[in-house]
């Protein structure tokens, strides 16, 4: 496996296709590995075949519920652009939990999430955040599942339209949020050293 996928401490051991199960969502590309192929061996092949979406899909299962929120926030951060004046009360809530994961503040973000405005992308970085434990939300509201991969969803989601609101290369842009995620797999701040962030 080529180092670009290796050291990925922040995501689990289990085989990749299992985690796509259970976040309820599936590869379009056909790869042929064994069912017990880990998420890197699965990401270097995906590259291979020159399937981004694919592996943007990945990462969002592969990445857990704080790392996978914030990969999703930095997402809306280049939609927004560099330091916007006022950012939406669903991503502010949403890095709020990320840096302090708790009751406290996600219940923060449920709220941000329940008044969001119906145009605000955003709150897809809240609802990553307000699912990641599987469940609907903080209170009583973790007496009841969330959706299968709803949070999961969320930050794929987040990553593609920050993909199509660029002017670039689709490829190229794809490729900077996948070493992104995986800056995060690696315990990193999705900022890696020498890459190309958007200024």
């Amino acid at each position: 496996m080529e180092t670009r996928f290796a050291d990925l401490k922040k995501v689990s051991k289990e085989p990749a296709a299992r985690m796509l199960a259970l976040a309820n969502a599936r590869l379009e590309t056909r790869l042929g590995m064994p069912a017990s192929a880990g998420v890197g061996v699965v990401l270097a092949g995906l590259a291979k075949a020159g399937a981004p979406v694919d592996m943007l899909r990945l990462l969002s299962v592969a990445l857990p519920p704080r790392e996978r929120t914030w990969w999703a926030c930095l997402a809306a951060r280049d939609i927004l652009g560099p330091d916007p004046e006022n950012l939406p009360p669903t991503l502010s809530a949403a890095e709020a939990w990320v840096r302090k994961p708790g009751e406290d503040t996600r219940l923060a973000v449920r709220k941000a999430l329940d008044l969001a405005e119906a145009d605000d992308d955003t709150s897809l970085c809240a609802t990553a955040a307000v699912f990641g434990d599987g469940t609907l939300g903080p209170g009583d509201m973790a007496q009841h599942p969330a959706p299968p991969g709803a949070s999961e969803a969320a930050a794929f989601g987040m990553n593609m339209i920050a993909i199509g609101e660029t002017e670039g290369d689709f490829f190229a842009e794809a490729d900077r949020l996948i070493d992104r995620g995986l800056d995060i797999a690696r315990g990193g701040t999705g900022r890696p050293a020498g890459a190309k962030e958007k200024a």
